[in-house]
Order: C-alpha cells, then sequence, then structure tokens
C-alpha cells in the first residue's frame, strides 16, 4: 500500500469510528422528542432536523459565491478558479449528493426507528454536520484529509439506509 492510500485509509477508519462513537454517544445523551408518537410527527421531527444538515450546503454555496464575485470567476465559463475554490465548488457538490441521500434516509429512518430512540435522528444530524465541515477542512489541509469526514459521512448514509432496508425486509 502506497503512504497516500496509509494516509487515506487511516483517515477514512477514523471518520467511521468518530461518525459510530458520536451517534451512540449523541443518542444516549439527547432527550427523547417531547411530542405524541405519530407518523406525521415523526416526518417532523425529521425535516427540522434535516433543515439544520443543510447549513453546511448553503455556507459552502455562500462561500463559493462571494470567491466568485470578488474574483475573474465571476464568470465561471472563464474557468479561472482558484486552486480553493476549486477545492470549494467539489466539496459543495459532494456535500450536495451526501445531503441528499442524509434527507431521504433520515426522513424514512424517522418512521421506522423505536419511538424511545427517536433522537438517533438529531444524533445523526449534528455528526453529518461535525463530518462535512471535517470534510471541507481537511479538504482545504490537503485533498487526502478529506477521508474522515467523508467516510463519516458517507459510511452514515449507508448506516440509516441499511437500517431502513433492513427494517422493509
Amino acid at each position: 500500500m502506497k503512504q497516500e492510500q496509509k494516509v487515506v485509509a487511516i483517515g477514512a477508519a477514523s471518520g467511521v469510528v468518530a461518525m459510530l462513537l458520536g451517534v451512540w454517544s449523541l443518542t444516549a445523551t439527547l432527550p427523547q422528542p417531547p411530542m405524541v408518537d405519530a407518523l406525521g410527527e415523526r416526518i417532523a421531527y425529521a425535516l427540522r432536523a434535516d433543515v439544520v444538515a443543510l447549513v453546511p450546503l448553503f455556507l459552502m454555496l455562500i462561500t463559493v459565491g462571494n470567491s466568485r464575485f470578488f474574483s475573474a470567476a465571476i464568470d465561471p465559463t472563464r474557468e479561472v478558479e482558484s486552486t480553493s475554490m476549486g477545492i470549494d465548488v467539489r466539496v459543495a457538490n459532494n456535500t450536495f449528493e451526501q445531503t441528499f441521500g442524509f434527507a431521504v434516509a433520515s426522513l424514512a429512518l424517522s418512521t421506522l426507528v423505536p419511538f424511545e430512540h427517536l433522537q438517533v435522528v438529531w444524533a445523526c444530524t449534528i455528526v453529518f454536520v461535525v463530518a462535512r465541515i471535517v470534510f471541507w477542512i481537511g479538504y482545504r489541509m490537503d485533498p487526502l484529509y478529506r477521508a474522515p469526514g467523508f467516510s463519516a459521512t458517507a459510511y452514515l448514509n449507508l448506516g440509516m439506509i441499511g437500517y431502513v432496508l433492513y427494517h422493509l425486509v
């Protein structure tokens, strides 16, 4: 295994471990939602969390927009983005993809998880937001350092999807 692959593998593994510990500890710490156990209430609960999950994406879009406004890249067809702007664009694109998966999976999760553990939706949201910021910061430091944030969000989404699929079968 090459040195770069080792850096990414260690980063990815640490991201997954941090994600699992974060979701577990937050689920155990966050209070159970003060609501009636009804499908509509569960979906509304998840939708409120999903709005918070959008925050990193909009911060990234604002950063790219402001960077373009104050540079020659104001016209994106010129293809004169700086390296950092190019990274921000890639991060925003990936965050859009991950956020879409997160929103669908968290909504489905909210309808299936036992009510006494429904706070796992907010636990996942908090971990998702932190992991997206870690992805962005890591990518800006060195593209290889994006692995912890990427793996945390990708495997968080995969875990929610797996939970939903398991309960559907």
